[in-house]
């Protein structure tokens, strides 16, 4: 699945990988067999063309996989393991990676930390959206699951690589925890399982909010207050409606620097407007995780700062507040183990939260058309027809 340009991507044949980045050789490697690689919402920013992702770049950097091959100097994953890979690529040999901070791998990116597979600016490493795949650094990286139950869990598994561990990192940072009352801006994939992490995690209430009725819909199947951002009223208004009083313990940002503005601003673009509302509705001492993206890069922005990812942040606000923020790329390693281990033991149904769909690779053209209409789904690509119905 490959970009080609604003609006465009299509299935293109390409090289059966190597263990090579390349004139890199990487023995430390393993080629997977991809078993299930999703369709996320930052690939959708790069096919909008509000990136400055390169023509043919092939996309995908959810991926659940099967070992087919693994290089000399792989000890511990062998041929035939069932792995999930963090979408963080991570060296596991330098300081952040040791801090265990592997968002930020100093060694995998020459151009910045931090490096993704299938992601501009992250590398340059093939992305997952094929039918194979070449992960470096296998024994750090990987997470094996247990075989014997791997494929009947795969709808729920498949998320271990980004969207369930991101948002259950953006509700861990803005301090969520028993009895939070919580606010969640923005109702697609990250939006819904940070607020089934929310629930994971003990809060009381969580409220979503959203533009879209059928994303909206999909947060109440599950428990979720609601909010429709398209409505004239205020957000605080509309959270005192629901809980009584204007504002919410903590709020995580799922939204990121596509955001449109509330009310009668709803057909404008505002990249700050989520980071704006939510220090106002977030108590004073309280915490805003944002796992939302924002890009140093946008060529549509609404003006020459958003452009370069300087926006009109009203932070005397935050500051007054005494507010922390958490941003950046979610360390996958940090949470998926014991995330891995709640959809196993039935502690929580993330599939059914975010409304899995299953398509083929052929369809997924379709399956990025239909997510950017806001389809209240999460799609995920099946190359092999290996996921049971």
């Amino acid at each position: 699945m490959a970009y080609i340009k604003p609006g465009v991507v299509e299935v293109q044949s390409i090289d059966y990988p190597k263990l090579a980045l390349g004139n890199r050789q990487c023995q430390h490697g393993v080629i997977l067999k991809i078993i299930s690689t999703n369709i996320c919402g930052s690939d959708q920013h790069m096919v909008r063309g509000r990136t400055t992702a390169p023509e043919g770049l092939v996309l995908g950097h959810e991926i659940t996989g099967e070992v087919i091959e693994a290089g000399r100097d792989v000890e511990f994953i062998k041929v035939g393991d069932i792995v999930s890979v963090p979408f963080n690529i991570a060296c596991g040999r330098c300081r952040n990676c040791k801090e265990g901070r592997t968002g930020i791998c100093l060694n995998v990116n020459p151009a910045r930390p931090g490096a993704a597979y299938g992601y501009v600016d992250m590398g340059g490493w093939v992305g997952g959206q094929a039918e194979y795949v070449m992960v470096p650094y296998a024994d750090f990286n990987l997470l094996k699951l247990p075989k014997e139950r791997a494929m009947e869990k795969i709808k729920d598994l498949t998320l271990l690589s980004d969207i369930f561990p991101t948002g259950y990192h953006g509700a861990v940072s803005a301090g969520v925890g028993p009895g939070s009352i919580v606010y969640v801006a923005g109702a697609g994939p990250v939006g819904l399982a940070c607020a089934a992490s929310c629930h994971l995690l003990g809060a009381a209430v969580v409220i979503v909010g959203d533009m879209i009725p059928e994303r909206l819909a999909q947060a109440r199947s599950f428990g979720c207050e609601t909010i429709d951002l398209k409505k004239d009223a205020a957000l605080a208004e509309q959270i005192a409606a629901i809980v009584g009083v204007p504002e919410v313990d903590c709020a995580v940002d799922c939204v990121g620097f596509e955001a449109r503005g509330h009310g009668v601003h709803a057909s404008h673009e505002q990249p700050a407007t989520v980071l704006n509302s939510i220090m106002e509705i977030t108590r004073a001492g309280g915490a805003l995780g944002i796992p939302g993206l924002y890009v140093t890069g946008d060529p549509g922005g609404v003006d020459d700062n958003a452009k370069i990812g300087m926006l009109g942040i009203r932070i005397g606000l935050g500051w007054a507040k005494s507010h922390s923020f958490h941003t950046g790329q979610t360390p996958v390693m940090r949470y998926h183990r014991q995330l891995m281990n709640a959809i196993l033991y039935d502690k929580i149904q993330i599939a059914k939260a975010v409304n899995v769909t299953v398509i083929t690779l052929d369809d997924a053209p379709k399956g990025y058309k239909d997510f950017d209409k806001g389809a209240a789904r999460k799609f995920v690509l099946d190359p092999h027809a290996m996921i049971p119905a």
